[in-house]
């Protein structure tokens, strides 16, 4: 990713952080009253090279100073051993659904307790929820068809995966997941696999619109779960299967015993739909 990207997603994730704000204002549109703000903290160095040279090893030591969150650690660490990554993980789009997910759930009352994360990709919606110390949870599990997600999920979520796998990712298809309890095997550091055996509390799934099957799939949680799902009418994409018209499309998708929040988040190219509640 290129640091003006950068900078614009995590001045979505953090709207309140006043230096991500002046970062990104100097670096992109070259904000005199920004960049005066920045030289007088202790990082002119630093945020010099950012903003005169777009150097990357500066970014990423005010990230991790001004933000402390495990994405900007991350994110270093990708670049720095080389390793790729699907760059829509942090897409304008991506970016704005997941920190929506996150602020309206922290206003509820909830303990999620263990957590089914379906089609979790890369687990930075994990992150972002660890992360927020308004929310209830115990553990997050996160599951997708894709291979290649598993071990990136687990960097982006390295001390959740530390402490006693309070996070881990594993491959599987949601299709296949019994919501009831669930025996599935994971992959340990070491690349052993190891039998886990667990019951979700909780069944995040913000890729709704990705599931042909979707009547399947939802008819398979049983009633009482806490479910948070999400989709949109983005049907420019051949991917997007099951895309809902309308909010009320998708409340018709989703019955639920109650509901807890439902809305629709207005983004460039489409909205994006989200239900909270008890199946």
């Amino acid at each position: 990713m290129k640091i003006h990207e950068i900078l614009d997603r995590f001045e979505k994730l953090y709207p309140n952080n006043s230096i991500i704000m002046d970062m990104r204002r100097a670096y992109i549109d070259k904000d005199l009253n920004s960049i005066f703000r920045i030289v007088e903290t202790d990082n002119k160095e630093d945020l010099r090279k950012v903003v005169c040279e777009s150097n990357y090893q500066s970014l990423w030591r005010l990230l991790e100073k001004y933000c402390k969150t495990r994405l900007a650690t991350s994110l270093k660490y990708f670049y720095n051993e080389e390793i790729t990554i699907a760059e829509d993980c942090f897409s304008q789009g991506q970016v704005q659904s997941k920190s929506w997910l996150v602020k309206e759930l922290s206003k509820l009352d909830l303990n999620l307790g263990t957590v089914f994360l379906c089609a979790g990709w890369y687990g930075t919606l994990a992150t972002l929820i660890f992360e927020n110390h308004r929310i209830n949870v115990d553990k997050i599990r996160s599951f997708d068809i894709d291979d290649s997600c598993w071990k990136i999920a687990e960097v982006f979520n390295k001390p959740w995966v530390m402490e006693d796998w309070k996070f881990k990712a594993s491959t599987k298809d949601i299709m296949d997941l019994t919501y009831d309890v669930d025996t599935y095997y994971t992959t340990k550091k070491n690349g052993d696999e190891q039998e886990l055996r667990e019951s979700p509390d909780t069944i995040i799934n913000t890729s709704c619109e990705h599931i042909a099957d979707f009547d399947t799939w939802y008819n398979k949680i049983p009633s009482g779960k806490i479910v948070i799902l999400q989709s949109n009418n983005y049907i420019g994409l051949p991917e997007h299967v099951n895309c809902s018209k309308t909010l009320k499309d998708f409340n018709n998708k989703t019955p639920m015993q109650e509901v807890l929040f439902q809305g629709e988040l207005y983004l460039d190219k489409y909205s994006r739909y989200m239900r909270i509640g008890v199946k």
